[in-house]
Formats: structure tokens, sequence, C-alpha cells
């Protein structure tokens, strides 16, 4: 490699950094961004967002952003609560199959790591259940994070059937 295709590729390295870094800043959805001390340049950063096809919950993601190094920023944390009415016909319009429905996504790194959330229901215990994880497998392990929001006292709830006779526990 000569020096002029070195200094080629370290600009655009260092263009795309910066952009990450802008870009990081640009969220609507922030709530917070709390520093973890002036010699890491690493940040925690809080979102919120409103699950679209339940507006009835809100969701807080804490997250590290590391703008200006090449860190590994997988760790996340969710948290998810009712804050509004979750109707039947809410949990009529989501994703039931197994796995559930990608509806978050952000880019965590130049390398192509993505932190997704997904929403899966737990038809059996009436459950919203959000999990949040890095795309890309760090240090042997996945990093994740769930919460779960009952349907209890909501108009969703659905009274479970008294078992059949015979079947008592």
């Amino acid at each position: 490699m000569n020096i002029r295709t070195f200094r080629s590729r370290t600009a655009l390295g260092l263009s795309a950094l910066l952009l990450a870094g802008l870009l990081s800043g640009c969220s609507d959805s922030e709530v917070a961004d709390v520093s973890l001390g002036f010699l890491t340049f690493k940040n925690i950063k809080l979102d919120a967002f409103v699950d679209e096809k339940i507006p009835g919950v809100t969701c807080h993601v804490a997250s590290i952003e590391s703008p200006l190094t090449l860190a590994d920023p997988s760790d996340s944390a969710i948290s998810c609560r009712q804050t509004g009415d979750i109707t039947p016909a809410m949990i009529d319009a989501i994703d039931k199959s197994r796995d559930g429905e990608v509806i978050f996504t952000r880019s965590k790194s130049i390398f192509f790591k993505t932190m997704k959330i997904r929403r899966i229901y737990d038809p059996a215990n009436q459950t919203l259940i959000y999990l949040s994880y890095s795309t890309k497998e760090t240090s042997g392990s996945f990093k994740h994070s769930i919460s779960t929001v009952p349907l209890w006292g909501s108009s969703a709830y659905q009274k479970p059937l008294p078992p059949a006779p015979g079947k008592e526990l």
C-alpha cells in the first residue's frame, strides 16, 4: 500500500467517525445524555419511543455511545411501560409469530453493528415482551436486555377461562 492510498483510507475513516459522532446527537427521541467521564469519550444515551402499533406502550432505551473511538458499543438496556390504553384491536394488529417483529433499529458503529428492539407477544401470559439486542457478536456472547408489559389492567386483557371440570390442579 502506498502513502496516497493510506492517507485516502485514513481520511475516509476519520470522516466516517466524525459523521457517526454528529449523527448520534441528532435523535429527536433523546431524553438524556450522561457522560461516563472526561477521559472515556463514552456516554450513556437515553432515548424514549412509543410503539407505533401499540401507542399505549412507551419504551426507554439506554445505550453506550462512543463517537470518538473505535469501541464496540454493544451494551444496552430497555424498560417499557404501559403509558396509555392498550386495546384488543392493537393486539390483533401486531405480529404474533414466535419471533415477533422488529420495531426499532439503530446503527451502533461503523463496523455494521446494529441494535434492534423486537416486540414478541406471549399469549399464554397476555404479556408484550420487548427484547433489545445487538446483531454483531462481541467477545463470544450477544448483548441483550428484556422488558415486559402485561396486559393486565388494560382493555386488551381477557379473563382466563376456568379449568374444565376434572382438569383442576
